[in-house]
């Protein structure tokens, strides 16, 4: 492979002969357009077309997977499909993630020839990294900052995700501190709105923990939800900092990777990536792309921590998926000691004392982050028993014990599979 060349592999479904339909998507995506024109020479395109690299034929279908699509005038329409991996000069769009995304997933998901069309893959050159920092902390990082080694870190959402006022907040934080918690994040719709502002709930958290702190020595880990304007994100995370914060939560989606890699040049705390809206991209297997591809840009672009859904999930993820997108946060993106961008995995969604020996399993790793919401909140002896009862499941788990057998001598751990027998 050539160093200075971004790959990119794709499932693609299609009407047209599938040679036709993959130089198609190079031709849309380089150099080319709907028709040979003035100055696209053989020398400018032997410089800069994209080249289609290979083509692995899978099954075909009889009926589109996605409404608007193109087929030959002359014959039944069959719908091949294939898996084809494009590579372009580094020339093109330059060290640049924003144009890198405009080229590898832009157009290519209109065009008429193809009825389904999805991103699967992409390998960045070594050369990104003259540019882009990748992440600040990592997994060594964070577990240098709470204070944690040799099992994950327990954490939970603020929950209710609106409606407390900033000192609700605060009192909620002290009490899932003095119960033992390792991290806590806000809502992701939880901002800055007037009934909880940012810097009243911003203050409030860090009083609660700075205490816990100077009592125990131990340092809870608040990410708290910077997202905004630009401006606003570089003053909060700031303001994070200053209060002895070590953690700022962003909406990746909603912030874009300019603005990430803004922060991260500044950023003096850990950027936990919240990637709510991600569905837009997944719902659908005919279009969009995966998250091995998607959480490549943010990596780079320097977040520390990822969410990847979690196992037995209240949304639409399966198990097989979400383990897979943890597994790649754990993964080296380049062959770089010290620089592979390896990130933290978020466990959450719907998670509890449950799913700890299947995901502990299954992932083989105990470098994540494992956030339950209901999980701890709804224990019914309270968010410290919550804590203590995740904290017991994780025992279990990284011991190869069995959680009922387990959960006998350890009331809050029983209490817990109790009231989430039915999830």
């Amino acid at each position: 492979m050539t160093p200075d060349r971004l790959r990119a592999r794709y499932w693609i479904e299609t009407a047209f002969p599938l040679e036709d339909a993959a130089e198609t998507m190079a031709g849309e995506q380089s150099t080319g357009t709907f028709t040979r024109v003035y100055g696209e020479t053989d020398e400018l395109r032997e410089r800069h077309a994209a080249r289609v690299e290979q083509m692995v034929e899978k099954e075909s279908a009889s009926s589109p997977s996605l409404p608007g699509a193109g087929k030959p005038k002359n014959g039944p329409a069959v719908y091949r499909r294939a898996e084809v991996t494009l590579s372009w000069p580094l020339a093109n769009m330059g060290v640049s993630l924003p144009n890198v995304l405009a080229t590898v997933a832009g157009n290519l998901f209109e065009l008429q020839p193809f009825s389904g069309l999805r991103l699967l893959d992409i390998t960045f050159p070594a050369a990104f990294l003259d540019r882009y920092r990748g992440p600040q902390f990592g997994v060594a990082g964070t577990r240098r900052l709470c204070g944690v080694e040799g099992r994950p870190l327990i954490g939970t959402i603020i929950k209710p995700s609106v409606g407390l006022s900033a000192e609700a907040t605060g009192e909620l934080v002290a009490c899932l501190a003095e119960g033992g918690i390792d991290f806590i994040k806000d809502d992701e719709l939880q901002a800055n709105g007037p009934h909880c502002p940012f810097t009243e709930r911003l203050e409030a958290v860090m009083r609660a923990i700075n205490k816990h702190a100077d009592k125990t020595g131990k340092k809870v880990m608040y990410a708290a939800n910077i997202t905004g304007e630009l401006d606003e994100m570089l003053e909060r995370q700031a303001r994070v900092r200053a209060l002895g914060g070590t953690c700022a939560m962003v909406s990746l989606n909603s912030v874009g990777l300019p603005a990430l890699h803004a922060l991260r040049n500044v950023s003096e705390v850990a950027i936990h990536g919240h990637r709510n809206g991600w569905g837009i991209y997944s719902r659908s297997p005919a279009i969009g792309m995966s998250y091995v591809a998607y959480q490549k840009f943010w990596r780079l672009a320097g977040v520390d921590h990822m969410h990847v859904n979690g196992l037995k999930n209240k949304f639409c993820e399966s198990d097989e998926s979400v383990m897979e997108s943890a597994r790649e946060c754990l993964t080296p993106m380049f062959a770089i000691a010290g620089r592979g961008c390896e990130i933290m995995p978020v466990f959450s969604s719907g998670q509890s004392a449950k799913q700890a020996p299947d995901t502990f399993r299954a992932l083989g790793s105990a470098d994540l982050i494992f956030a339950c919401g209901g999980g701890i909140m709804a224990h019914p002896d309270g968010v410290g028993a919550g804590v203590r009862s995740l904290r017991q499941a994780w025992e279990a788990a990284l011991t190869g014990a069995p959680l009922e057998e387990y959960a006998r001598t350890r009331p809050e751990l029983r209490l817990a599979l109790e009231k989430f027998a039915g999830r």
